[in-house]
């Protein structure tokens, strides 16, 4: 009796074949709606040489409801503040001015000039002629070349008593004609300017500005209000003026700005701590004003307080921390006299206690001397 095996083939393995039907199969794909085509065979691929089979990426999305983790960029570093700029070319430089006496001199002798004139065209008073020692002269009429020398004696008059002016100490003249810096003038005394320049006074002394309250910030992110005193003066009075509509709006501004990057300690903070902050709000704001020719030597808060919104809870709670510090310090005090009242009685013989009478003795003691301390606390 002869047994006949009967192989039978799964159902995933493939039936082998010639090698030419295998090689005219389609080779298996990977697709689905979170992923590329991939061939299967280059998976495992051991060329080194990507060139000739360039791929694009398999997962281009996160599918949902697969439990694929999404890929996330790297963030991107912070790009620094740009510091604020002003046109380099504009820089302070010193106007060319004359002493006051060429000014009174022009002035004086454009002042000559018409009464010569006025005595050469016979128009000078009978009296002015005698004060000044005059000739009598029965003049030749006003006429073009009388108008002329009236012109030409009251334009140098005017151009020289006109451009007269006083420098002050602490105050300097920004020149300018036509909308063109022209220079600063830092002399003091009497001098003559080209009266056709347009002048500009610039406080150059040391000035303190005391700022009204202003919206600030503590560590934890609790609003203030704080006010501040900027001890400041101008440096560079070309950008001071020119480079701003208004530099003492300007630094108000940037001292604003400062207060909200910079934590302020609240009120009732430790002794010492503000010093971090005073410094940190100077060099922020020196920096940002020293480009407008404003030179910053100190910002320092006056007055810290609680925003209005926040005040009362703050106080409240400010009540609470005082409260408990001073309930604990009254607790420690009254354990240390109790205890040091029971070890005396103890050591010296005074009274026998057992347990008992030790934890009776030892709360009628507390309990006096916290009604003491109670009493006299307020």
């Amino acid at each position: 009796m002869s047994t006949t095996t009967t192989s039978q083939t799964p159902e995933n393995e493939e039936p082998a074949g010639p090698p030419e039907a295998a090689q005219a199969r389609p080779a298996r794909l990977i697709q689905n709606e979170a992923t590329t085509e991939i061939p299967v065979h280059l998976l495992f691929r051991d060329d080194p040489d990507p060139v000739s089979l360039p791929l694009r990426p398999a997962v281009v999305a996160r599918r949902q409801g697969t439990g694929e983790q999404p890929r996330f960029r790297r963030p991107l570093p912070a790009k620094p503040r740009p510091a604020p700029e002003v046109d380099p070319e504009l820089v302070e430089r010193a106007a060319r001015v004359l002493p006051g006496t060429a000014g009174v001199l022009a002035g004086s002798c454009g002042l000559a000039g018409c009464l010569a004139t006025s005595w050469w065209a016979g128009v000078l008073p009978p009296l002015a002629a005698d004060a000044l020692r005059l000739p009598v002269y029965a003049g030749a009429g006003l006429g073009p070349a009388q108008w002329a020398a009236y012109a030409g004696a009251g334009a140098l008059g005017l151009f020289g008593f006109g451009g007269l002016a006083r420098g002050r100490t602490g105050r300097a003249w920004v020149l300018g004609l036509f909308g063109r810096y022209r220079g600063t003038v830092r002399r003091t005394g009497l001098m003559w300017v080209n009266p056709l320049l347009l002048r500009r006074r610039v406080d150059v002394r040391l000035r303190h500005w005391r700022s009204e309250p202003m919206p600030a910030a503590d560590a934890n992110g609790v609003a203030l209000r704080v006010a501040v005193l900027v001890v400041w003066r101008v440096r560079d009075t070309a950008r001071a003026t020119l480079g701003v509509e208004d530099h003492e709006t300007y630094l108000r501004e940037c001292v604003e700005a400062a207060l909200t990057r910079v934590p302020v300690e609240p009120p009732g903070g430790a002794k010492g701590a503000a010093e971090p902050a005073v410094d940190a709000l100077t060099r922020l704001v020196a920096a940002d004003s020293g480009p407008v020719g404003i030179e910053v030597f100190s910002v320092q808060p006056l007055r810290v307080e609680y925003a209005p919104e926040v005040a009362a809870a703050m106080t409240r709670r400010r009540i609470a921390t005082l409260d408990a510090q001073q309930r604990a310090t009254m607790l420690t005090s009254v354990v240390d006299s109790v205890e040091d009242t029971v070890t005396r009685l103890t050591m010296r013989g005074l009274v026998e206690l057992d347990d008992y009478e030790r934890k009776a003795l030892v709360k009628d003691l507390t309990v006096a001397f916290c009604s003491g301390r109670g009493e006299a606390a307020p």
